[in-house]
């Protein structure tokens, strides 16, 4: 009844002040200290073939939710390369379509235009994968080791690196940090197709072009993530590999997990 827990306060004010060492001050005060992680998720389009690989966006944005973070989506201001009907896996030629528009889909239309990202703001950032990494952040899926990087997608991995801070990916998109971080160790997962469970295994060969030092990894197995402490960038292969969804899902957590690790928040 509100009498009796009245009639408790100055009891459970006592006992509050025991067990803080500096009293209610310090509780208090070592709250306003705590803060939750602030990351950026950049998305390159809405779908597999054009843009972001959805599910990859959607498993990076759920377990960023269960870590606690605060999110934030970006996405360049710019064309898409092409546009892809993704019921017949064919160029739709009549069409364009913008890739922060696009985006806008998967972030429910909360999203900014990448040239707004700083790394004052953000305490990591993240980009999952799908082709819209290899066509619209990059030019990887026609140069391949000759690609270009997205002036603005170039300018915030080398800020975030140079800051000391965790970068995220997953699936294709760690050719960005490969092509950008000179050294790099990343991951897509295995060198060998080995009978089509490994698709795009050729990427391991142009990561190694590009300069970059590749590990092998696996998807669902102890250690689906792989973490480069020096440059503070954590990759995994996600839709890399032919498996079941659950376990992309598990691989994209484990990667932020350990990019929220990183964070020291």
């Amino acid at each position: 009844p509100p009498a009796m827990l009245s009639s408790r306060a100055p009891a459970l004010c006592t006992a509050l002040r025991r067990a803080a060492p500096g009293g209610l001050a310090s509780l208090h005060s070592s709250a306003q200290r705590w803060r939750a992680a602030r990351v950026a998720v950049v998305l390159s389009g809405c779908g597999v073939y054009d843009g972001t690989e959805i599910h990859e966006a959607s498993a990076v944005l759920v377990h960023l939710s269960r870590g606690g973070a605060e999110v934030q989506m970006y996405a360049p201001d710019v064309p898409q390369m092409h546009v892809i009907d993704h019921s017949k896996g064919q160029p739709a030629e009549a069409e364009s379509r913008n890739v922060l528009v696009e985006s806008a889909r998967i972030a429910r239309g909360k999203i900014t235009s990448l040239a707004k990202l700083t790394t004052a703001d953000h305490d990591a950032v993240i980009f999952p994968g799908g082709f819209g990494a290899a066509k619209n952040l990059s030019t990887f899926a026609v140069d391949g080791k000759d690609c270009k990087v997205n002036r603005e997608v170039e300018r915030v991995l080398k800020d975030f690196h140079k800051a000391g801070k965790p970068i995220g990916l997953c699936c294709i998109s760690p050719v960005l940090a490969a092509k950008v971080l000179s050294g790099a160790e990343v991951t897509v997962g295995h060198e060998e197709e080995e009978g089509g469970k490994w698709p795009y295994a050729g990427t391991a060969g142009a990561i190694k072009e590009l300069g970059a030092k590749h590990c092998v990894k696996e998807v669902t197995i102890s250690f689906p993530a792989h973490v480069d402490t020096k440059n503070k960038v954590v990759t995994t292969p996600a839709f890399m590999c032919e498996t079941a969804l659950h376990h992309i899902f598990d691989g994209i957590g484990a990667m932020v997990k350990n990019v929220l690790k990183l964070t020291g928040k």
